[in-house]
């Protein structure tokens, strides 16, 4: 990976936008879009506590010495169909508010990500963010019946899953999400689940192995195991090389081993 995706909150920010025109605009509509402050002047967004910069010069020049300038009073740059000069690069948004699924790739082709977004509207039910709007309203209540972090990641794994009663590809999960709480039970998984591994190319992984893996509070692993694979898991799984201690843990524990025989 070569970027770090970050949602960055802009309401009621400043954000500086320098430029004119067909390249200019849409930058201007993003940013008010997003709740920001639409600056023209540079030194006024300095002024102003602005730590964005959109350029869209038509002229390179003017493009490259602003975005210079810009950077020089550390301020994070995206220059318009310029990736060399770009800090930071805007995705294409699909959204279902309050979900938001950002598509980029770094700069490398504007195609790609138009026609990914356009077959991801196709999947994404038009109330999927009713649905996260009602998982965010009810975590009381969830917590409430899952008291414990594993049992509630677990419990919302198996309910958000494919073909699961609150699947988020299927349109009308947000109605049945009070019904779910009611009639779950205990999601408790302990004890451990061994996966073996016979590639070390984390395309070959079959869809259960992906599912545990992503699945898991606690990877153990073959110090063989690559990173590739490794980043399949969850970022906040805890990842210990085999061979396990004898600890006990809590939550789902996945086993990697690579055997290529």
């Amino acid at each position: 990976m070569h970027s770090l995706p970050l949602f960055h909150r802009l309401a009621r920010k400043p954000v500086v936008v320098l430029g004119e025109g067909g390249m200019a605009e849409p930058k201007r509509r993003l940013v008010e879009r997003a709740g920001g402050v639409v600056v023209t002047d540079l030194q006024q967004g300095i002024d102003r506590g602005a730590q964005l910069a959109f350029i869209a010069h038509d002229d390179a020049g003017r493009c490259e010495a602003d975005a210079g300038k810009a950077r020089a009073l550390g301020l994070l740059v995206n220059v318009v169909d310029r990736p060399d000069l770009c800090d930071f690069t805007t995705p294409s948004l699909l959204e279902r508010d309050p979900v938001i699924v950002a598509i980029g790739t770094g700069g490398a082709s504007a195609g790609l990500v138009k026609q990914l977004r356009l077959r991801l509207e196709a999947l994404l039910p038009a109330d999927l963010g009713t649905l996260a709007s009602r998982l965010a309203e009810l975590r009381g209540k969830i917590k409430a019946k899952f008291p414990h972090m594993a049992d509630r990641r677990q419990a919302l794994d198996r309910a958000l899953t494919s073909g699961g009663v609150l699947d988020p590809l299927q349109a009308g999960a947000a109605d049945r999400i009070e019904a779910w709480l009611e009639s779950a039970a205990d999601a408790s998984v302990f004890g451990a689940v061994e996966i073996i591994l016979t590639s070390t190319d984390p395309e070959d992984l079959t869809l259960r192995q992906a599912r545990l893996l992503g699945s898991a509070d606690v990877v153990l692993h073959d110090p063989a195991v690559p990173a590739a694979i490794l980043d399949r898991a969850r970022a906040d799984a805890q990842r210990v090389l085999l061979p396990a201690d004898g600890r006990q843990w809590d939550g789902l524990v996945v086993l990697l081993n690579l055997s290529t025989h």
